[in-house]
């Protein structure tokens, strides 16, 4: 598990944004499992994470139609949350980063960590922009 102050940096460039952060399941249930859309975010100490994903997801949520709940658990920090977000993301495998759109409670868009390994922010955010035009 990763100590709170070195998380807590990466934590709140999600946070700062609009993101609620999820510690339990049931917080995860209850989001997932609400009406509408949720981006669940799976957060992560890699490089990956930093260079790519967060940038994404900050571009990517800047859109006019986006989802109508935002929200993160941290990979190494919270693992009853990342377990819980985790089955929902199934049949994809875990992985962290990673990124899933949810409408009524079905998961209708994926982003695993070898879709932002290498690939730039814009790359990413792209295709996040074009799941929340179809689907938010």
């Amino acid at each position: 598990m990763y100590p709170e102050y070195l998380v807590a940096p990466m934590r709140a460039e999600l946070t700062n944004i609009g993101f609620e952060s999820l510690s339990t399941s049931s917080e995860v249930d209850s989001a997932i499992k609400s009406e509408g859309t949720v981006f669940v975010v799976v957060n992560s100490v890699c490089g990956c994470a930093a260079a790519n994903a967060r940038p994404a997801i900050k571009i990517a949520t800047e859109n006019a139609k986006r989802p109508s709940k935002l929200v993160t658990v941290f990979a190494g920090v919270e693992k009853e949350a990342v377990d819980q977000a985790r089955n929902y993301m199934m049949p994809f495998p875990p992985s962290s980063p990673a990124m899933a759109l949810f409408k009524d409670g079905k998961l209708v868009h994926m982003i695993e960590r070898h879709q932002i390994e290498g690939r730039p922010a814009q790359m990413i955010a792209d295709s996040l922009i074009g799941a929340f035009e179809q689907h938010c």
